[in-house]
């Protein structure tokens, strides 16, 4: 797979993925007003145990699926990589029905441990009820994600990319027609129609898996009949052995899929608590949405750049370091580590001086002046370290060293759980941003240095692209600092939802404009993106 092909496999899954996290921002702002702030909580009260649960249940053999038929196809042993699909199907479905019993019985037990008191304005009952209301789409969505990691191992991701966006909007039409179907037309409780929200993950995994499924079986007998051409062999491994290479490549791909969940789980579990402790039990709620819902669906959208890297990357180094390629596998690490600097930076920094404008257009104004925007800017930052360790923690499998990342992960949440109650207790809500900005920033450095020392990839030019991307960005935010300013004068000194509407959208496209400008006349954009930017040299005359 040649540096463009990755570029565009990347481009297609970030696109992927920017448009479901963009369409997910979209209608979380019909969603809050239908459901508030304390709906907003209740809604990540079941997701993040629920994300915990399906990233267990899958063992993260999806990504290991990927790694594995990039592995066998490298080495042409193609009826090998067909018996993993056959006996990785049945070990899915069986695990995802596992995973919902599981989860269905033990939510009153989570939602004891959530809810730590009768002050806050969700119950236990409450908690239970979309708990068990998420869990169904359990049985279903593992075996469907291994259809995923099928395709990227053949280095297809046009299916994966279909797939994501279509269960996105399917789930988003279910979510919202069922919250207003039963708060407007049937006068019911904000409960039941998060319950429902909740339940509509299963309802996109059924669309998602209609789409794969047609792919597969279009795909398949392309797919078997170049095989058949280079001699499509026999199986050479017993079950066995198949089965203990898989879970090797599994393992640590369990931890890594569900970090964000387990440092948003740490925050569910404490946050409460420690809020309560120090006497702001009372609008507890609505920061911890701020921290896991509404702001986090900002902070995640640089972030998904790097999970659509992540993903094309690894089945590339992967196919590189079988055939002992170096010159080309670090070329590849030079490349995603470059990216992620040239795209997530100059977003995460914009978002965090544009957070009030951003949080206010979307949401309630008052809330972004008073409490939400702050806390945003604070938490726009970890956009990325989440980005860096993402790519890292690919990159760690795509050499064989992905029990590492095992440990990285590990160091990073002690290091949250060490910090979070000690820091909410000094800077209220902003410490718990603090906790996580910190342990995602330890996991991040320990994955590098790893992948330092087995590669050996020159520093050098890294640090140089790195360095002239940083000043890039500086100037940029000089940029949007003046053009927010300037924006606002007219609407006088009083923040109104169309202030911040025109000034977030001038200063992001002008911002942005700057930015781009700048690294084309630099010849940043073609040493990392290829000649193809050439084609949009019109725009930067």
């Amino acid at each position: 797979m040649s540096n463009s092909n990755v570029l565009r496999g990347t481009m297609m899954l970030t696109g992927a993925n920017f448009l479901s996290k963009f369409l997910g921002i979209i209608y979380v702002i019909p969603f809050y007003l239908l459901v508030g702030d304390a709906g907003g909580a209740l809604y990540t009260y079941a997701y993040n145990p629920y994300q915990i649960f399906l990233s267990v249940a899958t063992l993260g053999i999806p990504l290991a699926m990927s790694k594995f038929i990039a592995k066998y196809n490298a080495l042409e042993e193609y009826a090998t990589k067909d018996a993993m699909l056959k006996t990785g199907l049945v070990l899915m479905l069986s695990m995802g029905t596992l995973a919902f019993l599981i989860l269905f019985v033990s939510a009153q037990w989570l939602a004891q441990l959530i809810i730590p008191s009768n002050d806050l304005a969700n119950s236990v009952e409450d908690v239970t009820f979309v708990i068990r209301m998420v869990s169904f789409a359990l049985i279903i969505l593992p075996a469907m994600s291994l259809f995923r990691g099928y395709f990227q191992g053949h280095e297809s991701m046009g299916p994966t990319a279909v797939s994501i966006v279509v269960e996105q909007i399917i789930r988003i039409v279910f979510v919202l027609a069922s919250a207003y179907l039963v708060i407007h037309v049937f006068k019911g409780t904000v409960t039941l129609a998060v319950g429902l929200a909740t339940f509509a993950a299963l309802i996109g995994a059924i669309a998602s898996s209609a789409v794969l499924l047609t792919y597969f079986k279009k795909r398949k007998p392309m797919i078997d009949r170049e095989a058949h051409l280079k001699g499509y062999g026999t199986v050479t491994r017993t079950k066995k052995d198949m089965m203990s290479e898989l879970f090797t490549y599994a393992g640590p791909f369990v931890l890594v899929g569900i970090a964000t969940p387990m440092y948003q789980m740490i925050d569910q579990f404490t946050f409460n608590r420690a809020m309560a402790n120090i006497g702001l039990a009372d609008i507890s709620e609505k920061l911890l949405s701020v921290i896991l819902l509404y702001g986090h669906k900002l902070v995640i959208i640089p972030v998904t750049i790097a999970i659509g890297l992540a993903m094309a990357v690894m089945p590339a180094i992967t196919r590189s370091f079988t055939e002992n390629n170096q010159a080309q596998y670090t070329s590849y690490i030079h490349q995603a580590f470059l990216i992620v600097m040239l795209l997530v930076l100059p977003a995460s920094v914009g978002l965090a001086i544009l957070s009030d404008q951003a949080y206010g257009s979307l949401y309630n104004v008052e809330e972004a002046i008073s409490y939400a925007g702050p806390l945003l800017a604070y938490y726009a930052p970890v956009a990325l370290f989440f980005a860096l360790f993402t790519v890292s923690a690919s990159m760690l499998q795509g050499i064989n060293h992905q029990n590492y990342a095992v440990i990285s992960l590990g160091v990073g949440l002690a290091v949250k759980l060490i910090l979070n109650i000690p820091f909410i207790q000094m800077f209220e809500a902003k410490g718990a941003v603090f906790a996580t900005g910190l342990a995602v920033l330890t996991a991040a450095a320990l994955n590098i240095l790893k992948i330092y020392r087995v590669t050996r990839f020159n520093v050098r030019p890294l640090y140089r692209k790195s360095l002239l991307i940083a000043i890039l960005t500086a100037v940029m935010a000089v940029v949007v600092l003046l053009v927010k300013w300037f924006v606002g004068l007219p609407f006088g000194e009083e923040a109104t939802k169309w202030k911040m509407i025109t000034q977030l959208i001038f200063s992001v496209l002008i911002g942005a404009y700057a930015y781009l400008w700048m690294a084309y006349k630099t010849t940043l954009l073609e040493r990392l993106l290829g000649d193809r930017v050439k084609r949009f040299s019109k725009w930067f005359i």
